[in-house]
């Protein structure tokens, strides 16, 4: 089998239809069909064979669409770097995985060669954009498609084959691979063709907001093989996602959270047409319940959420629009979870020991199906910690209810531990969410001398917003127990978040840490 097979087979049914836009450039299906054949057989010439990894470095551009395409034809491994990534980072990839190849663009070319000449392991160097003076040995990109064929080129693989290294920090700090294998990801095109919201068909027009290399790219496959066109937003803003909507039609797309809000905080939003939409999916990261609230009264009765990690490549747990406007009217209890399993997806809450917990108790959630991942690159100590018997041990703290909802309420790590009762950040978010002036919110533990961590929230208001901090810790103390409410309040300008968009909470919790003798989490 192979996963190309069925960008081949969507020029043969929609050969002049559109199957990506990036800019001003446009592929049809038959464009895309042939320079991936190009691709595929020119590394294929150049030696490389299945197993081995081809790692991209950009920002997003129609490119990296073509190069994963030619990887499925291929057989090749494709290890995506996060276009954020620091140099020492870059040179552990390539060394770790190791990679034969690596595509990088003009604004990476400096830290793409020196990582490179760092590992000292034989990796070609592709860049995208032609350079003034090349460096040794390296190929552009336009020589290498002219090296190949355009005659159809597909390699024969196995569903256990290697197809992604997803690359990840997670709440950790340390990279690690998930070894996405070809089943995994023939197991995310099948559950994404399988949802009546936003399958892909002619006709559909999905806009890929963040990085298509990673979560936000996880849809090209299942639209090439639906037919559908894939919009890839070269650099995010508010501004550019709302024109693009507006200007392409555009029906579906995926955000994180931290881009609700930006696109929710934009100056002139509700002038925009976005009538097109018939899909808005939200995951990366929780969203809190009046979030969810004011993206349904921004976008419609069309916003959706899951949960999904590298590690489940897809989806696992999804909440439908349909779902959402029921909570949005009738059961406020549901907006604070992120769905029910989806497809042929397993999940369990359980405790310390693996025991499945009952209805509302908090315990650990683990997954398995055919999208979830066996095993890290190369790394059995975590690889046996994580995947443990078929399951998938995510580290996420949540509860399930009665008729099978999950509701998350936090990351092992981040849950906060004061005088003895666990406190969950995300439910101390929630509630602040629900003042008016509160436009992003971080919780963290802080050091206390006599609860050993004490609740701290740092607030980003809304522009023109006059709020004290004793006025938002009275507000959270309504809504929730007495040991939850925050016992400080700090405000800032802007948060920090990771290269992905997600908040990053263990950047806002560090200063406060520094110097301590000894960490609670």
């Amino acid at each position: 089998m192979n996963l190309g097979t069925y960008l081949s087979r969507s020029a043969r049914y929609w050969p002049d239809a559109a199957a990506l836009v990036c800019g001003e450039r446009r592929w049809t299906f038959t464009e895309l069909d042939r320079t991936t054949n190009r691709l595929a057989s020119a590394l294929a010439g150049r030696g490389l064979r299945p197993g081995d990894a081809v790692a991209s470095l950009a920002w997003n551009r129609g490119e990296l669409v073509e190069v994963e395409f030619a990887l499925y034809k291929a057989g090749l491994t494709r290890a995506p770097i996060n276009a954020r990534l620091g140099r020492g980072e870059i040179e552990h990839i390539l060394r770790y995985a190791p990679v034969r190849v690596l595509v990088f663009d003009a604004a990476h070319r400096e830290d793409a060669l020196a990582a490179i000449a760092a590992a000292g392991t034989d990796c070609l160097p592709v860049p995208l954009d032609a350079p003034g003076t090349p460096a040794a040995g390296e190929v552009g990109y336009e020589a290498l498609l002219a090296e190949g064929d355009e005659a159809p080129f597909l390699v024969d693989v196995e569903e256990s084959d290697p197809c992604v290294l997803n690359f990840t920090s997670g709440s950790t700090g340390a990279l690690k691979a998930a070894v996405q294998t070809v089943g995994n990801r023939l197991a995310n095109m099948r559950k994404l063709l399988m949802s009546d919201e936003s399958r892909p068909r002619p006709g559909t027009r999905y806009l890929a907001c963040g990085p298509i290399t990673h979560a936000t790219g996880m849809a090209l496959l299942a639209g090439v093989f639906g037919g559908s066109t894939t919009h890839v937003l070269p650099t995010w803003s508010p501004e550019a996602f709302l024109e693009t909507v507006q200007k392409e039609g555009v029906t579906t797309t995926f955000l994180v959270p931290a881009m609700v809000n930006m696109v929710l905080a934009h100056p002139g939003a509700e002038a925009y047409d976005l009538s097109s939409l018939t899909s808005v999916r939200v995951g990366g990261a929780p969203i809190s319940p009046q979030r969810l609230r004011d993206a349904v009264a921004f976008f419609g009765p069309v916003v959706a959420q899951g949960y999904g990690l590298g590690e489940t490549t897809s989806v696992v747990a999804g909440l439908s629009g349909e779902e959402i406007a029921h909570a949005v009217r009738e059961d406020a209890e549901l907006l604070q979870s992120c769905g029910r399993a989806t497809y042929d997806t397993e999940i369990r809450v359980v405790d310390e020991a693996g025991r499945e917990l009952g209805p509302r108790e908090v315990g650990e959630i683990i997954v398995r199906g055919p999208d979830c991942v066996r095993a890290y690159w190369q790394d059995p100590e975590l690889s046996a910690e994580t995947f443990r018997d078929g399951w998938v041990h995510t580290g996420d703290l949540a509860w399930m209810r009665e008729d099978g909802y999950l509701f998350l309420v936090d990351r092992k790590k981040d849950m906060i531990i004061s005088g003895g009762f666990n406190i969950y950040c995300t439910e101390v978010e929630a509630a602040l969410y629900e003042h008016p002036a509160v436009r992003e919110v971080c919780v963290v533990g802080v050091p206390d001398e006599k609860w050993g961590e004490a609740v701290k929230a740092v607030v980003v208001p809304h522009t023109g917003a006059a709020v004290t901090a004793d006025e938002l810790i009275a507000f959270c103390a309504e809504r929730l127990d007495r040991f939850k409410k925050p016992g400080s309040v700090d405000f800032t300008a802007e948060l920090p978040h990771n290269r992905n968009g997600k908040l990053d909470r263990k950047a806002v919790r560090e200063p406060f840490w520094a110097g301590a003798g000894r960490r609670v989490n």
